[in-house]
């Protein structure tokens, strides 16, 4: 007898229906045959429905059975095809009889015992129930919470495979899952703020003109100037994200295995700090069925690389592309998949390999040869890739023994969700969020300038040795800095402050 349910495959970040087809009844000798390209943990999954089945006073097939996962030319992965195996095998040889099992979209691991466990890309697959037009999503508890933030698709939440029969026999009434709806995290005590960073006017003045854009920063300094200290406050001052964003995030995050839920659903930006060893492959996404890196589960978020120069050589360059286009392209034998990787870059660095170049109080003990070995691990394109190069002088000691308290998280979140406010506006009905998207139509309209300041402009250009894509990115600064003053357009002082953020390109590393 043949039985059919409806499933679905990850590809990237997005859901695609699979058919789960089981025929019982097949001369031959007794055993299950798995085909459809499943990869090792598919594969094993005969071996977990079968003990399911045991476990849950049910019986597995006696015959010849074959299960093909359609279409046969989509490589599937992970435990996700259990459940609806399961479902497909009972329906097959008479133990369940239902006529409502391809209406809803089915996909959940099982234990021995029967018990259900979560899968990755919940989000995804409630999407794609409610494209198809399915009356329902069948999926393990916690993957059912994450999928109800999807609107207009109804989600049941199963926790063991006799459940799931009692429903489809219509024993059970299960009802579906109230739409989820995610909430501002509360205010925690002890959470990093930047009331603790000491000192360092400018450089808090620069991580505010980077947020507020969006931009790209980089922070040079001796060790123990806080600069990673800086960085990890960053969300502290970041906007709470829009729904349409949070839903992307969530995707990503879910799609790579990282299911949120409870107290973890709340509107929060992502920070990913990932160490210097990380491979190309960890970073920019891959892997033999491609999937998100680093750079894409930091959309929307924050991106923090410390101690920059140490990273491969090869793992900072395949940064170049994603940072302007906002998105990564990665290509596998298994397929081809586009991701989002819209993210704020932040970097951390020394200044020399002793980390003490410059420090009006240690002597630096590296050669200009190791100076310059050092620095040339950073490529000048992607350097012009980042918008704001500030300088993190060392502390001094009375910086470090005050006990007056710098400005606190809240006033600096409040001006920069004003100045977001104004790019919302400014931008509403296209795809540019913030300044730093800027298309060059957009930065010709919104950041047109005198000839006064256009001769300003061209000087600096001309002093420094900036490329064409520098001039753009002073001009998106610019114009940010003038969103923070509540400019209508860029004058002198805004200008003077955003060239300021580049003079580090001659300076430090030229």
């Amino acid at each position: 007898m043949l039985a059919t349910a409806v499933s679905a495959a990850l590809q990237g970040i997005e859901a695609v229906p699979v058919q789960v087809e089981v025929n019982t009844g097949e001369a031959g000798e007794p055993k299950l045959i798995l085909v459809g390209l499943p990869d090792a943990a598919v594969k094993e999954s005969d071996d977990r429905v079968f003990s399911a089945l045991a476990n849950s006073g049910l019986h597995p097939p006696r015959t010849r059975t074959t299960i093909n996962l359609a279409p046969g030319d989509l490589r599937k992965e992970g435990p996700l095809y259990d459940l609806p195996i399961a479902l497909g095998i009972l329906v097959a040889t008479g133990q369940l009889v239902t006529e409502g099992l391809d209406d809803y979209l089915i996909a959940g691991e099982l234990g021995l015992s029967g018990a259900t466990r979560p899968v990755r890309g919940a989000l995804a697959m409630a999407v794609l129930a409610r494209k198809l037009g399915k009356r329902g999503l069948i999926l393990p508890a916690v993957s059912a919470e994450e999928a109800a933030l999807v609107a207009g698709v109804h989600v049941y939440r199963i926790n063991t495979l006799d459940e799931a029969v009692r429903y489809f026999a219509g024993q059970l009434a299960l009802q579906p899952l109230p739409p989820a709806v995610p909430t501002p995290s509360p205010p925690v005590e002890g959470a990093p703020d930047f009331a603790e960073i000491k000192g360092q006017q400018a450089v808090r003045r620069a991580v505010e003109v980077a947020v507020a854009g969006n931009h790209n920063l980089l922070l040079v300094g001796p060790p123990g100037s806080g600069k990673s200290m800086i960085a990890k406050r960053l969300p502290s001052i970041m906007p709470e994200p829009e729904m349409e964003e949070f839903l992307e995030m969530l995707a990503i995050h879910s799609a790579a295995g990282h299911t949120l839920h409870g107290e973890l659903r709340t509107f929060t930006r992502p920070f990913r700090a990932p160490h210097h060893t990380i491979s190309d492959v960890g970073l920019i996404g891959g892997g033999a069925i491609p999937g998100p890196g680093e750079i894409s589960l930091a959309h929307h978020g924050v991106l923090f690389l410390d101690e920059l120069p140490e990273f491969k050589r090869s793992a900072l360059e395949v940064l170049r592309q994603p940072m302007e286009d906002n998105q990564v392209t990665i290509s596998r034998s298994a397929g081809k998949i586009t991701l989002p990787a819209n993210f704020m870059l932040v970097a951390a660095m020394n200044p020399c390999p002793c980390g003490y170049l410059g420090d009006p109080k240690r002597n630096c003990r590296c050669s200009p040869t190791q100076i310059q070995r050092y620095r040339a691990r950073i490529s000048g394109p992607l350097l012009d890739r980042i918008d704001l190069h500030v300088e993190a002088p060392a502390l001094s000691v009375g910086e470090l023994r005050t006990s007056k308290p710098g400005e606190g998280s809240a006033p600096i979140r409040a001006r920069v969700r004003r100045a977001r406010a104004i790019q919302e506006r400014r931008f509403a009905g296209t795809p540019t969020h913030t300044n730093a998207c800027m298309t060059p139509a957009q930065i010709r309209k919104h950041c047109a300038h005198d000839r006064a300041l256009g001769d300003l402009l061209e000087q600096a250009m001309l002093q420094l040795a900036l490329s064409a894509r520098a001039y753009d990115r002073i001009l998106k600064v610019a114009r940010t800095i003038a969103d923070l003053a509540g400019a209508e357009t860029i004058a002198a002082n805004h200008l003077l402050e955003a060239i300021q953020y580049r003079s580090l390109d001659r300076n430090v590393f030229y």
